[in-house]
C-alpha cells in the first residue's frame, strides 16, 4: 500500500495519542534515509522511525532499530542541537497532504520554544524538514541556490509547502459532486467498479488505487444515483475522516506482502496501524537488505576467481613455454657433439637424433652471428633458464588453482545462503582475506558480536549441524570431539557435517539423513544422487595455513544419497 494521504491521516492520529506530551531521549540516523527518534511516553520506551527512502518512506513507531551509522551524519547532529529532550506536544496530518507535522516544545538552561519537524513522505521527494517560526533550520535533502528548484531548503530560508497536486480535495462536497456527474455522463450505459476506483485515483487527492478501490466497495453500486441514500460525494469526505481504523496486513508464505487501514480480504487484523506498517516495512527491508548484501559479496567472490583464473592461464601459458627446456637441452648436447660440422654464418643445422627412437632428424635453428660452440652454449642457456621457471611455476599453478577453488568454495556458500545469520561470517572471511573492505568502527569501537549459531538439526536422538560457511566449517571441526561422525559431499563444495555421537553408535537411518543434508547444502543440490564421504572426526586434518574450510581427511567411506533439505 502506497503511504497515501488517507492512511498517514490515521497513522498522525494513531502517532499523536501514544506520543503527545512524550520526551525525545535519543536521536540517530542508520543511514542517508532514516532517522530515529527514541521517545519516553511517561510508561514506556519506544522508537519512532521517520524514513525518506524512496520506497519505504514512512512516519512508524518500530520493535527494531537499525545500527547507526559510525559517525552521525550533519543532519543527526543538528537534530540533536535542537530537539535532544525535547516534549512533544502534537503529531498532526498537514491538510489532506503526506505531510505529518510533529510539533515539539525545546528548553534549555538559555531559552524556550516550539519547533515544527515537517515529514514530506513523497515517494522519491519524501524529506525531513525542521523549522522555528517558519524558518528552517535544517533539512536531510537540501536544495542549492544553482538548482533549479521552486522551493528552496536551506537553513535561514522560510518554508513553504510543497506544491498540491492538480486534483480534487475528497472533502470537497461540490467538485466531488461534478466529478461524479462527469464520470456518470461518460458512462451512460453503466460503469464497472474497477473503471470508477481509476477515476477517483486519477482525480482525487490523497488516495491510492487500493484505497480508491475500498470506497467503490463500501459505497455500493448506487453511489453515482442521486436518490441514493449515500451518495459517492457524501460517502468520500466520511470515509477520509476519522472513521475506526481497522488495520491489517496480508502475508504470503508467511512474509507481509501489504497493509491497510481497513479490513481486506485474507488479511490478518493487527492491534495498530503502526504495527501493520513495521511489519511490512521490516520484512521489505531486510529482503532487499540481504539481496544486496548478497549480491556485493557475489560481486567481490566474481572478481576474486576471474583474478585468480587470469593468473592462472597467464601461469599456464608460462609453463607451456618452460616445457621446451629439454628440447633445448637436446639441442644443446647434440649441437657440441657435431661442432666440426657446423660453421659460422650458417641459419641452420640438420642433424641426427640420437634421443628419437625412431632414429630421425632434428632441425636447429642458429644464430649466424655467433659460433658453433657459442651456439650451443645458447641453448644450455635458454635451457638452465626455462627448467628454474617450471621449478618456480609448477607450485604457483597449484596455488593459483587452491585460490579459485577456495573462490567457488565461497561462491556455493552465498548461493546456499538464505537469512541475514548465513552473510554475516562470509562477509568477515572476505575482509579477513582481503577482499572487502572492513567497516568503518563506531565511536568507542565495537561490541563483540556472539557467534552465529550452526544449521542445527536432529534425527534418532542424534544432534547434527552443518556449517553455514568456511569459517563456520572450521569453527565446527574445533567444536566436534574425535568419535563424532563428519561428512563431506566427494567432488563438489559442501558444507561440512557433523553429527555428536557422545560415544553412541550411529544408526544407519541417522547416516543417511545427515549425508542428505550434507548434499543439499552443496553445489550439487540440483544432482539426483551425490556421493558423500564420511568418516570420524579423529581422520580429518586442516593443514596448516591452510584457507579456511579446507581439510584432508581418510578412512573413510562413501554413500550415495538424493539432496534433502529436511525442512520439516
Amino acid at each position: 500500500m502506497p503511504q497515501d494521504a488517507f492512511h498517514i491521516r490515521r497513522l498522525a492520529n494513531e502517532l499523536n495519542t501514544l506520543l503527545a506530551h512524550g520526551k525525545i531521549n535519543r536521536i540517530t540516523q542508520a543511514n542517508k534515509d532514516e532517522v530515529t527518534l527514541t521517545v519516553y511516553t511517561g510508561k514506556t520506551t519506544v522508537k519512532l522511525v521517520l524514513s525518506t527512502n524512496a520506497s519505504n518512506a514512512r512516519a512508524c513507531l518500530s520493535a527494531t532499530e537499525k545500527e547507526p551509522a559510525p559517525v552521525a551524519p550533519n543532519f543527526c547532529m543538528l537534530l540533536r542541537k535542537h530537539l535532544q529532550n525535547a516534549e512533544i506536544l502534537s503529531i498532526t496530518q498537514y491538510g489532506f497532504e503526506r505531510i505529518v507535522e510533529i510539533t515539539l516544545h525545546c528548553s534549555s538552561d538559555f531559552s524556550e520554544c516550539d519547533r515544527i519537524l515537517h515529514c514530506e513522505l513523497m515517494g522519491k521527494y519524501s524529506n525531513l524538514i525542521l523549522t522555528e517560526k517558519g524558518v528552517i533550520l535544517g533539512a536531510l535533502k537540501t536544495t542549492f541556490l544553482s538548482d533549479d528548484s521552486r522551493r528552496i531548503l536551506l537553513a535561514g530560508a522560510k518554508y513553504t509547502y510543497p506544491e498540491p497536486q492538480d486534483k480534487i480535495s475528497p472533502f470537497d462536497g461540490a467538485g466531488m459532486r461534478s466529478l461524479a456527474e462527469n464520470f456518470r455522463l461518460a458512462h451512460p450505459e453503466g460503469w464497472e467498479e474497477e473503471s470508477l476506483a481509476k477515476f477517483l485515483f486519477e482525480n482525487v487527492a490523497g488516495i491510492a488505487l487500493p484505497t480508491s478501490r475500498e470506497i467503490v466497495l463500501r459505497a455500493g453500486k448506487h453511489c453515482l444515483d442521486e436518490n441514493s441514500e449515500t451518495p459517492l460525494w457524501e460517502f468520500v469526505p466520511t470515509f477520509c475522516s476519522l472513521e475506526p481504523c481497522r488495520p491489517c496486513i496480508t502475508l504470503r508464505d508467511g512474509t507481509p506482502t501489504d497493509f491497510f487501514a481497513f479490513p481486506v480480504a485474507g488479511g490478518v487484523e493487527t492491534p495498530s496501524l503502526c504495527k501493520a506498517e513495521d511489519e511490512f516495512y521490516h520484512s521489505r527491508e531486510s529482503e532487499k537488505g540481504f539481496a544486496d548484501k548478497k549480491r556485493k559479496l557475489e560481486s567481490a567472490v566474481r572478481a576474486l576467481r576471474k583474478k585468480q583464473t587470469k593468473k592462472l592461464q597467464d601461469t599456464l601459458e608460462r609453463l607451456k613455454d618452460a616445457e621446451k627446456a629439454e628440447e633445448d637441452r637436446i639441442k644443446g648436447e647434440l649441437l657440441t657433439a657435431n661442432l666440426y660440422r657446423v660453421e659460422k654464418g650458417m641459419t641452420s643445422v640438420e642433424l641426427e637424433n640420437w634421443y628419437d627412437e625412431n632414429g630421425g632428424t632434428i632441425k636447429i635453428s642458429l644464430d649466424s652471428t655467433l659460433s658453433p660452440a657459442k651456439n650451443a652454449q645458447r641453448y644450455f642457456k635458454t635451457y638452465n633458464k626455462r627448467k628454474r621457471a617450471k621449478e618456480i611455476l609448477e607450485p604457483m599453478q597449484k596455488s593459483e588453482e587452491a585460490e579459485i577453488d577456495y573462490a567457488e568454495s565461497v561462491a556455493v556458500a552465498l548461493a546456499l545462503a538464505e537469512t541475514d545469520d548465513d552473510l554475516k561470517e562470509i562477509e568477515t572471511e572476505l575482509i579477513e582475506t582481503g577482499l572487502l573492505r572492513a567497516p568503518k568502527q563506531r565511536v568507542g569501537g565495537k561490541k563483540k558480536e556472539p557467534e552465529i549459531p550452526f544449521r542445527e538439526f536432529e534425527h534418532g536422538g542424534m544432534k547434527i549441524y552443518v556449517g553455514r560457511n568456511n569459517l563456520q566449517n572450521d569453527r565446527l571441526l574445533r567444536f566436534a570431539s574425535p568419535d563424532d561422525v563428519w561428512l563431506h559431499t566427494q567432488k563438489y563444495h559442501s558444507s561440512h557435517v557433523i553429527i555428536v555421537t557422545e560415544g553412541r553408535q550411529v544408526r544407519d537411518e541417522t547416516l543417511l539423513f545427515a549425508a542428505e543434508l550434507c548434499a543439499y547444502y552443496s553445489d550439487g543440490r540440483e544432482s539426483d544422487k551425490i556421493p558423500v564421504d564420511y568418516c570420524k572426526r579423529k581422520f580429518v586434518k586442516k593443514p596448516n595455513k591452510s584457507k579456511a574450510g579446507f581439510v584432508v581427511y581418510t578412512d573413510y567411506k562413501t554413500v550415495l544419497v538424493k539432496p534433502n533439505a529436511h525442512k520439516e
